[in-house]
């Protein structure tokens, strides 16, 4: 509380909290953004909440909530930047090559979880992340996005689908 308090006189209040920061960097993880582009997405978010401030807006309900949906429009900027660069085919088939013993179950579940969330329409994958990686509820995903509710269990229900699916048919479970 004293550092907060010295670091807020000195004029560095930093927006987010750790375990706000912790979530951001989970969402950008879980959306594809590379572990080395992870603090400049962390940064992205806070430059965002601060703009917002500059210009005078109401500051978000839920800080926490906001952050992660931000994060996850940010991962999904960066794949779409990525896209531009090189063809999905040239990615899939890096994937593809074990980086870990093909007997551990976890990491064969890991990569195929990955691969079947780097093939899912962005719409449907932001959702997932923000559902099952970010936790937040239905109603909070809605209004962070500003879509229906129903629009977003449609998009989880399909996601959810599919990627069983993908699952089923490459044997993991």
């Amino acid at each position: 509380m004293l550092r907060r308090k010295a670091r807020r006189d000195q004029g560095h209040d930093d927006p987010l909290d750790a375990a706000q920061e912790r979530r951001v960097r989970a969402v950008l993880a879980l959306g594809g953004v590379p572990q080395t582009d992870l603090p400049d997405g962390v940064q992205q978010v806070r430059l965002r909440l601060l703009e917002r401030a500059a210009k005078g807006y109401e500051a978000p309900r839920d800080v926490s909530a906001w952050a992660a949906v931000v994060a996850s429009n940010l991962a999904m900027d960066w794949h779409r930047a990525k896209r531009r660069q090189e063809r999905l085919g040239e990615r899939l088939a890096s994937l593809r090559q074990p980086s870990h013993p093909s007997g551990e179950d976890t990491s064969v579940l890991s990569l195929a979880v990955a691969q079947g969330l780097d093939e899912l329409p962005d719409s449907q994958r932001q959702v997932v992340v923000l559902r099952f990686y970010a936790d937040l509820s239905v109603r909070s995903i809605a209004d962070e996005l500003g879509i229906p509710e129903g629009t977003v269990k449609s998009r989880l229900h399909t996601a959810v689908r599919a990627l069983r699916a993908r699952l089923h048919e490459d044997e993991v479970v």
